[in-house]
């Protein structure tokens, strides 16, 4: 056609497109190291990929818009095919049924990693008991937490260094990406806060059953916020899950206390102020683990970073949360004995550990390791403590058997 340019200005054009179609691949790979997720910006939008393929076919046509039009729509399929080869790639697995020992291996790993998590939740109490010196922790309870969360920071830097993935600091990630870390760090250290000023309104008796109501805030949360279907027989599994834990602090009350004069008098208490408090802690609590689900679910950054995100910021506002607190009762380290420091390596595991069933399972799983935790609490104390068992214990074990069956089934 005589509007058609000559074969050597169209060569010229494509090699021009060619250095575009280079550097604009160059950001996109760029964009990829950095986390931004397919799709998640201007360059790796399926539009923008068809229409460079329209521009492609329409200097190779003799019309223009025909070439646009066609290229567009064969650009637009080949950029749906490569996303959706993309996540198969991201679940490691190109095969429709993966084969049966890698399931079960999978299922094993999964396993191991609950089990490693109950232990550890569950041995916590009994391990602070047994530091007790006098009926006194010997040393400074809010220097603990900076020490795990600091723990939990020099493993996920250590991580991020094995598995060769500190390309992605170098990439400086937006602080629209970092700052979302900020808020959960908040609720944990508000929460441990709110803890301890609760206690001179209600008895710890009170606090232990009504905390289980945070069951209820996390599932109620979690359908809420989450936008999670749960069906009538998982909500009666968390039904079974919250009773068990009422009826293990129920058969741990201690109902009376002797007075001066040898009489027993009523030990359990509860002010308005106290009721509000720990229904305040159920919603925190619940909102934190909903939220920090939600970040490290959308967010497509290795889980090592995000942690990296989460305990810098966990770090310096325990700190600077432990320096208005102290009362120079006790120095940083004073008082810190070889099961000091098993404690803060276990809760630094459990902070880890935890964060994969975060970011890889649910907020809902790790209500049912905390519950499990308590019967492995309560057998450790009978073991290392010489607390007595009852016949009572048996039944949040049933109930929560029954929890787990109804939900998961």
């Amino acid at each position: 056609m005589a509007n058609d340019k000559d074969p050597l200005g169209k060569l010229k054009d494509l090699v021009e497109l060619k250095d575009q179609l280079e550097e604009i691949q160059k950001k996109v790979e760029n964009e990829v190291q950095a986390g931004i997720p397919q799709g998640g910006s201007l360059l790796a939008s399926p539009f923008l990929k068809g229409f460079l393929a329209g521009y492609v076919v329409s200097k190779l046509r003799a019309s223009a818009v025909l070439g646009v039009a066609l290229g567009t729509l064969t650009g637009i399929y080949a950029a749906q095919s490569y996303q959706r080869m993309i996540v198969i790639e991201n679940v490691s697995s190109s095969e429709t049924h993966p084969p049966r020992s890698r399931r079960w291996l999978h299922s094993v790993r999964w396993a191991i990693l609950l089990v490693l998590l109950v232990f550890i939740y569950g041995s916590h109490a009994p391990l602070i008991a047994l530091t007790k010196i006098d009926g006194r922790v010997p040393f400074s309870s809010s220097s603990c937490v900076v020490l795990i969360e600091f723990s939990k920071l020099l493993v996920s830097l250590g991580a991020l260094l094995i598995t060769g993935n500190i390309h992605t600091l170098r990439a400086s990630p937006s602080w629209t990406a970092v700052a979302p870390y900020t808020v959960p760090a908040l609720l944990y250290s508000f929460n441990n806060n709110l803890v301890v000023n609760m206690q001179a309104y209600m008895d710890p008796s009170s606090f232990q059953v009504l905390s289980n109501l945070k069951i209820a805030s996390t599932a109620l949360l979690y359908t809420s916020c989450l936008r999670k279907r749960m069906r009538p027989a998982q909500w009666l599994g968390l039904s079974f899950l919250m009773g068990a834990g009422v009826c293990h602090s129920y058969s741990s009350l201690d109902w009376e206390n002797q007075d001066e004069k040898g009489k027993m008098s009523p030990r359990l208490y509860i002010t308005a102020w106290g009721l509000l408090m720990v229904l305040a802690y159920c919603f925190i609590s619940g909102l934190a683990a909903v939220y920090t689900e939600r970040v490290l679910k959308t967010q497509r950054l290795p889980l090592s970073l995000q942690n990296m995100f989460l305990y810098i910021f966990g770090v310096g506002i325990n700190f600077a949360s432990h320096v208005y607190s102290s009362s120079g009762e006790h120095s940083f380290l004073e008082g810190y004995s070889a099961s000091v420091w098993l404690i803060v390596a276990g809760q630094a595991a459990n902070g880890l550990l935890m964060s994969i069933v975060m970011k890889h399972g649910t907020g809902i799983t790790r209500l049912f390791i905390i519950s499990s935790a308590m019967l492995v609490n309560s057998v450790l104390s009978w073991w290392l403590l010489g607390l007595q068992l009852t016949p009572f214990f048996l039944l949040p074990v049933l109930m929560i058997g029954v929890a787990v069956y109804l939900y998961y089934r």
